[in-house]
């Protein structure tokens, strides 16, 4: 099996995430879609869980490039909110994607690495805590555990339990609560 085959299988993941969501990335689907045996994708990813994994990789590397895109040299209050701008907007527009990338199944044991693709990202949210200020990292894993609620609870439609449905509004509050801490 040529490595093309793997290309294929994942490429096929990614559209039908973007397309259809999380439920439709079953093994028969992806293979149908690739162009193969439903058996085929076993030949490179033992487990439907490896797949999915490799799917949720492209979700990091897309992520990853409009992070590094970013000019983030401002004042640290600015830079959290065009970051934190960029996560609610991925969020939204790749809402299958961004809920692939942060099942928690996903993120432990896989041979794709999610968890080491995370870091370089967190890195960058904590680079804006000043990383090398005490309680920085802690600040910072507080503050995208905010980030993330604020997304999830905007994409399920909850947000107004809190007054409002304005998900930049909270994020500006996130940004200068964990900012004035």
């Amino acid at each position: 099996m040529s490595e093309d085959l793997r290309v294929r299988l994942v490429a096929a993941g990614v559209e039908l995430v973007a397309e259809r969501g999380t439920g439709a990335l079953t093994l028969r689907e992806i293979a149908r879609r690739a162009g193969v045996s439903h058996g085929a994708p076993r030949r490179w990813f033992p487990t439907h869980r490896d797949l999915l994994a490799a799917v949720a990789r492209v979700g990091y590397e897309r992520f990853s490039a409009q992070v590094a895109a970013l000019d983030l040299s401002g004042e640290p209050r600015d830079g959290l909110l065009v970051l934190g701008r960029l996560y609610l907007h991925f969020a939204r527009t790749e809402r299958g994607m961004f809920e692939l990338m942060f099942r928690h199944e996903l993120l432990s044991g896989n041979r794709e690495g999610l968890r080491e693709a995370s870091k370089p990202l967190f890195s960058v949210l904590a680079g804006l805590f000043g990383a090398d200020r005490p309680g920085a990292l802690a600040t910072a894993g507080a503050f995208w555990a905010n980030l993330h609620g604020i997304a999830q609870l905007s994409l399920w439609g909850s947000l107004e339990v809190v007054g409002t449905d304005d998900a930049d509004a909270l994020l500006r509050t996130a940004v200068d609560a964990y900012l004035e801490s």
